[in-house]
């Protein structure tokens, strides 16, 4: 039995001790280094751009212009690919661009023989430009009076979308009964960044006619197929290399400086060419969360009955498309599923360019901003009606039976309501709830929750594909390629586990090729949409019953035994009914590999079109005391509890969920990017970027509700995203049970607590 096993990580050892091996320890000596010149003006165009004295620093090898990049608009998320023209990504931006859409722009690039040389011929650089009015915000973009940021949107928005779920509208369902209460607000969530340790890293150099680009990425195949795109050239002319990762969190998932790095490498005659981001280029010019305002409607029944929602959602995406609109429509879908509306749902939601950073994706891809938006108005409805915050969720939330009437996609295994239960008893929720009742002074404390439900990969909105590929080696032990990716998730001990499962060869005799090289690894689209031990995991599975029946057909022959009569378990060829060990895997693989009579190389691959989905769901409750004077929150007692289905690793899902946890608090106490009027970052740094450390951090807690799922290759489903989902909701509905005042926007800062107490007379 190797699943359900609390396994070390395969790769901890290594990890802790230095012997890994990420992109940056994998540079040559020689390799050039490349520095990006960024835009001083958020909106405009680059009139001209004078290199002349760049070009006399010592050490510079080459300056390019977004006057000498090919004519190529090109998309960058970490999306299939769609054959389909009207499903692809929007191809919106040029390796470096002449049209500025944010400050910091990338608009030219320094090659030179070390990093000192092309800083100093960065600075040296002098660039005219014809500038417009920035867009911060939404509004901003959507003034009659805003210049269009993409020609081709004249109006800003990007994407126009609408749902609906019931026979009526929200106004008709709204007035369908006399005693109905309704409630109106405004919801608001933030830029964050995603702060991996790890920056944008590449180097690229040439070989055999081929791009070979070394990058920290979790898409390396997509990351691929960009390139060609980006370049023009054929994508089997690109090959990408994805050693240990850093981190990514959705930054990643995106396809940053790879073409550009690619293209560089081209212009110097293929000499290896590193490109690395710093912190402040990654805070600034790469991607962020969006910033997402949810104006929202309700009509419920005095009894708390949820009849009507409706839901208008401005998604801030920045400059470019990136992953675009498919965040603020997975944020409708999220407000869709969490509840049942007796009678109508309504959402509408724009996607609006502005001049701040790109948003992209990033841990839970629409679905925190959104929960954020349903849990606040889950607890001002429970207030409005007299209820108690867990009986209104008991009474409305999603059932077993929920089916989405739109994607299909279904709870096949169910433990929501358990999760409710199991967190409830570990806080004590109601025992809180009324010790807390009617506080006065200063200082109060308070208790609060948030569900969540989030499905598992991308199908069948878009193309889930995986492949595996296991060889069994001369001593019996086994090779197992993935394309999908390790990137500090702990995907690689899984696979091995899941492995393990289905061949019955022990888990310590299976190597994992952790990195991913696009000429030598099966496809795989990669770390994204909690996919991978439920999409590539299928893939596993699959691989390991092929590759395993072709072990036992080779074991027969040398054996003169039916295949049908053994198996393989604990790395032995055993009989199938008694099992007696008949021989060690190690002599069939020795006899495959060397016999003069029949020599074989047993291997398998095989691919997973994986045209399934499944909900995973859970809550985190949270108890906080709330300093009303200073306007400080501090998190006294915090649990999430997760169905995930069945868990391959106990230790590694405790892990996922603690730094999922971490991400959230960040969320929703201080992280937030800055910008002024002209839409320049404030605070892109470690410094002013309000960061929580480990000393800002409680004890974090961990509980699961195990439900198999049937669709799950092991009865297990998505754990990656939702860890970071229902954290800041709790928190707000914490402070709003400590204190009364609802605060509809995040982050809960000092300041803003301090407004929002004052405004209510509680200081």
């Amino acid at each position: 039995m190797e699943i359900g096993i609390p396994k070390i990580r395969v790769d901890a050892a290594d990890k802790v001790t230095g012997a890994a091996k990420y992109t940056g320890d994998l540079e040559p000596r020689d390799c050039l280094v490349a520095r990006v010149v960024h835009s001083t003006i958020a909106n405009g165009r680059v009139v001209s751009i004078d290199v002349s004295e760049a070009e006399k620093v010592p050490g510079v090898v080459r300056i390019l212009t977004c006057f000498d990049v090919p004519d190529i608009q090109f998309p960058t998320p970490g999306h299939p690919w769609s054959v389909e023209a009207a499903h692809q990504d929007v191809s919106d931006r040029k390796l470096l661009n002449q049209r500025v859409r944010v400050y910091g722009d990338d608009i030219a690039a320094v090659v030179a023989v070390d990093d000192v040389a092309a800083a100093r011929a960065v600075r040296a650089v002098r660039v005219e430009y014809e500038e417009y009015p920035a867009c911060v915000t939404v509004d901003d973009a959507l003034n009659s009076s805003a210049p269009p940021i993409h020609e081709e949107k004249p109006d800003n928005v990007l994407v126009r979308s609408a749902l609906s779920v019931g026979d009526m509208t929200f106004d008709e369902a709204a007035a369908s009964e006399p005693d109905l209460l309704r409630l109106e607000k405004t919801y608001e969530t933030q830029t964050v960044q995603h702060c991996h340790i790890e920056p944008p890293v590449s180097h690229a150099y040439m070989a055999g006619g081929k791009i070979t680009v070394v990058t920290s990425t979790q898409i390396p195949h997509i990351v691929r197929r960009v390139i060609g795109q980006a370049l023009g050239i054929p994508w089997g002319d690109v090959r990408v290399v994805k050693p240990y990762i850093g981190g990514g969190f959705g930054n990643k998932q995106d396809v940053l400086y790879e073409p550009l790095n690619a293209w560089l490498c081209q212009q110097v005659g293929g000499r290896c060419v590193k490109l690395e981001i710093s912190r402040e280029e990654t805070l600034a010019n790469t991607r962020v969360r969006h910033a997402i305002r949810f104006q929202v409607e309700a009509a419920v029944r005095p009894d708390g009955a949820v009849v009507a929602r409706r839901l208008r959602a401005d998604s801030n995406q920045g400059g470019y498309a990136s992953h675009g609109h498919a965040i603020v429509a997975n944020a409708a879908n999220c407000f869709k599923q969490l509840y049942r509306d007796r009678k109508a749902l309504e959402a509408q939601c724009r996607t609006v360019y502005t001049n701040i950073a790109t948003g992209g994706a990033m841990r839970g891809y629409g679905i925190p901003q959104a929960d954020f938006a349903a849990e606040c108005m889950a607890d001002d409805l429970a207030a409005l009606v007299g209820m108690d915050p867990l009986e209104f969720r008991y009474l409305n939330c999603m059932g077993p039976d929920y089916e989405d009437p739109h994607t299909h996609v279904k709870f096949n295994s169910y433990g929501l309501k358990a999760c409710m239960e199991k967190g409830a008893g570990f806080i004590g929720w109601k025992e809180l709830r009324e010790k807390y009742r009617g506080q006065t002074g200063p200082v109060r404390r308070g208790v609060g929750m948030a569900i969540f439900c989030y499905k598992t990969g991308v199908h069948p909105i878009s193309l889930e594909t995986a492949s595996c590929r296991m060889l069994l080696n001369q001593d019996g032990s086994v090779q197992l390629q993935m394309g999908a990716t390790e990137i500090g998730q702990g995907a690689d001990t899984v696979f091995i586990q899941m492995a393990a499962e289905c061949t019955g060869i022990p888990a310590g005799r299976i190597h994992i090729v952790s990195a991913q090289d696009t000429d030598t690894a099966p496809f795989d689209t990669g770390a994204y949409a909690s996919r991978q031990t439920y999409v590539s995991g299928k893939a596993v599975k699959k691989t390991g019953a092929v590759f395993k029946r072709r072990i036992l057909d080779y074991a027969a022959g040398m054996l003169s035994r039916p295949a049908e009569a053994l198996d393989l378990r604990g790395g032995e060829i055993v009989d199938a009914s008694s099992g007696a060990a008949l021989l060690p895997l190690g002599e069939v693989a020795v006899t495959a590999f060397y016999s003069l009579d029949k020599s074989v190389h047993i291997s398998a691959e095989e691919t997973s079109h994986c045209k399934e989905n499944t909900f995973a769901s859970g809550v985190c409750f949270c108890e906080v005391e709330v300093d009303i004077p200073m306007g400080k929150v501090k998190v006294l007692n915090i649990v999430n509890v997760h169905d995930s289905g069945v868990l391959i690793n106990p230790k590694l899902a405790e892990a996922q969920v603690h730094g999922g946890m971490s991400m959230g608090l960040g969320y929703a106490l201080g992280e937030e990017l800055i910008y002024d009027g002209k839409a320049r970052p404030l605070n892109p740094n470690l410094l002013d970027y309000k960061l929580p450390t480990v000393m800002d951090t409680p004890k974090l807690n961990a509980l699961f509700v195990e439900v198999p799922d049937p669709t799950g290759p092991f009865g297990n489903k998505a754990l990656g995203e939702p860890p970071a989902i229902p954290v800041a909701p709790a928190v707000r509905n914490a402070v709003l049970h400590a204190t009364g005042v609802a605060v509809d926007s995040l982050p809960l800062t000092p300041q803003k607590l301090v407004e929002r107490f004052t405004q209510a007379g509680l200081i």
